[in-house]
């Protein structure tokens, strides 16, 4: 009995493991078993993707509701796959865009020009090139469907990232310095941080916008080359061909369960842990919440395995590599003539690849092409840029009250984030019918009636951004306008539209240049044997590389291009510097 006794009081094994969180608790079996799951799920997508290409003749897409979860699994990691290379992108481009002034000479007018690309033109030369790369393999004609995807995605993250980095607090950044932080540190310890919400936000209206994006990416027509690959892009163009409207309705369906899905698994908990990076001096009443994020901060065992690599992660972050600031190229202390002198260079250089790049261009026209062709492409372009401008300021009037609304308050943007993210990711095809049908019973003109179907996708981007600035908004200035009791206009203009101004402006820009690639879409839709076509450089551009007529696909791209980089400079960039100068939180 005093043998039982003592043993009473020490606890066993199991319970000082227990005690110890060591051992795996009900958490850590759950969280086990998602992480599982979606390894599993990601393992079987990949080795699909690596099968022969006569699989696909052999094994076509079909319109059997069966194949639905295997079709949403393979466009899901396309778009993940899409997705992460964006992120690669805009944490490298984005950065020395906000951080060298003579690289910001290059990579801004670039982003402008890639953005102003279709996907459709990306495509008609990426197709081949994958195709060769991978010969006889569905990994080439899927590199080229991500490739495609990413172009959908990528220039959005990498202006908001920029914008963020050049709004960063001056005290903050103040204070970084005088703590003797690097480059390297001040980029992880406060300015990744503070871009952070921004990015997020701007991650998931990617990630949506890509599905508008990924009929055209999966399947792939241009000239005499077809592929459809397995995915949900795939079966909406089959069943738009085939005028099956239960088929589009499955697919819709498909569509909304998986973004359900990685709303809740992944985008959620993201803005839940991302909340601690707001810019504010009084903390925020309410915060938003995710049960997978609750799940896994409960989840001990899990969190001890990962701790090595947190460790590593923090000890990344805290190395001094250099004093100077990193990729400030611009900053570095050299003789102020030497480096007026390095800048007229670096101008002059860019000026010379600019104007071979343009002489190229016209050689290559100037073997088949007329001056009526090019005169044709402009008039297209001015009817598409006015469908443009006055589709974004309807959009503007809309959703600028409407997402700060919804930003301000926490709890409401968590309901409104999936429905948000399904609609943006809505794509306009599944209207075509009914627009197409629309218009040819009432005999309504297809140059007005087919416009808006251009903002169906990008009008989000306004949405997305302007929730990021509202919710960004720092509490302590909401209180100060309620201790002040400015009200209606004046607080708008005082206080809120200052706030979120540098994302609006984002959100525009991206929403601007997305129309522009939506026109390739929209200005020319089908049902069946039924097609419309309004007149545009859209439609232009569409009708070209359905033909696999190259150089009036070149034209057509390069009008574009102008067309938007003109745009963006004229109109977006002085208000972004504007933004810069005059409305940062300091």
């Amino acid at each position: 009995m005093a043998l039982l006794s003592d043993d009473r009081r020490r606890p066993s094994a199991v319970i000082a493991l227990a005690r110890a969180r060591i051992l795996p608790n009900g958490y850590d079996l759950i969280a086990f078993a998602l992480i599982l799951a979606l390894a599993v799920l990601a393992a079987h997508g990949m080795q699909a993707m690596r099968a022969p290409l006569a699989v696909l003749d052999a094994q076509p897409v079909t319109l059997d509701p069966w194949l639905l979860p295997e079709y949403a699994l393979r466009s899901t990691l396309r778009m993940f796959a899409a997705i992460i290379a964006s992120l690669l992108f805009t944490f490298i481009v984005a950065t020395l865009a906000a951080k060298s002034r003579r690289a910001e000479m290059v990579i801004i007018p670039a982003l402008d020009i890639l953005q102003s690309v279709p996907v459709l033109g990306f495509l008609t030369f990426t197709v081949t090139f994958f195709m060769g790369l991978f010969q006889g393999n569905q990994l080439g004609a899927e590199c080229a469907a991500i490739f495609a995807i990413f172009t959908s995605q990528a220039w959005n993250m990498a202006f908001s990232f920029y914008q963020s980095l050049r709004t960063v607090p001056r005290d903050l950044d103040e204070v970084s310095r005088s703590f003797g932080l690097s480059a390297w540190q001040r980029f992880w310890r406060l300015e990744a941080p503070f871009a952070t919400p921004g990015l997020i936000w701007n991650t998931m209206m990617s990630m949506s916008g890509g599905w508008f994006f990924v009929v055209a990416s999966e399947a792939i027509t241009v000239g005499d080359t077809t592929v459809r690959l397995p995915g949900l892009g795939s079966w909406l163009s089959l069943a738009i061909e085939k005028q099956d409207f239960a088929a589009v309705g499955w697919a819709v369906l498909a569509m909304g369960i998986v973004i359900a899905l990685y709303d809740q698994l992944l985008f959620r908990p993201i803005v839940a842990w991302a909340d601690k990076f707001r810019f504010e001096q009084t903390a925020s009443q309410e915060k938003p919440e995710s049960w997978v994020y609750s799940l896994l901060t409960r989840a001990h065992a899990l969190r001890r395995l990962l701790k090595p690599v947190a460790y590593l992660w923090g000890r990344l972050m805290l190395l001094r590599l250099s004093k100077k600031p990193l990729l400030a190229l611009s900053k570095r202390r050299d003789n102020k003539a030497a480096s007026t002198f390095i800048d007229y260079l670096w101008l002059a250089f860019i000026a010379a690849v600019g104007a071979w790049g343009v002489w190229s261009v016209i050689g290559y026209l100037g073997q088949t092409l007329a001056w009526a062709d090019v005169g044709e492409a402009v008039a297209g372009g001015f009817a598409t840029l006015l469908r443009v401008v006055v589709l974004i300021a309807i959009a503007s009037l809309i959703w600028v009250p409407l997402g700060v609304w919804i930003g301000l308050r926490p709890a409401l943007a968590e309901r409104v984030q999936p429905l948000a993210q399904f609609l943006a990711a809505f794509p306009a095809n599944v209207l075509f019918p009914f627009a197409v049908v629309a218009i040819v019973a009432t005999g309504a003109s297809p140059n007005v009636w087919l416009s808006p179907l251009m903002i169906l996708g990008t009008q989000w981007y306004i949405l997305f951004n302007v929730i990021a600035g509202a919710s960004a908004f720092p509490t302590d200035l909401r209180e100060a306008a309620s201790v002040y009791r400015l009200r209606s206009w004046t607080w708008w203009r005082r206080a809120i539209l200052p706030g979120i101004f540098p994302y609006y402006i984002t959100g525009a820009l991206t929403a601007s240049g997305g129309s522009w690639n939506a026109s390739i879409v929209a200005e020319v839709a089908s049902w069946g044997d039924t097609k419309l076509e309004a007149f545009g450089l859209g439609s232009y551009i569409a009708k070209a590389t359905e033909g696999g007529d190259f150089p009036r696909v070149v034209l057509g791209i390069a009008v574009m291009s102008l067309f938007v980089t003109l745009f963006n400079r004229t109109l977006w960039r002085p208000l972004y510097v504007f933004a810069e100068r005059r409305l940062r939180l300091d």
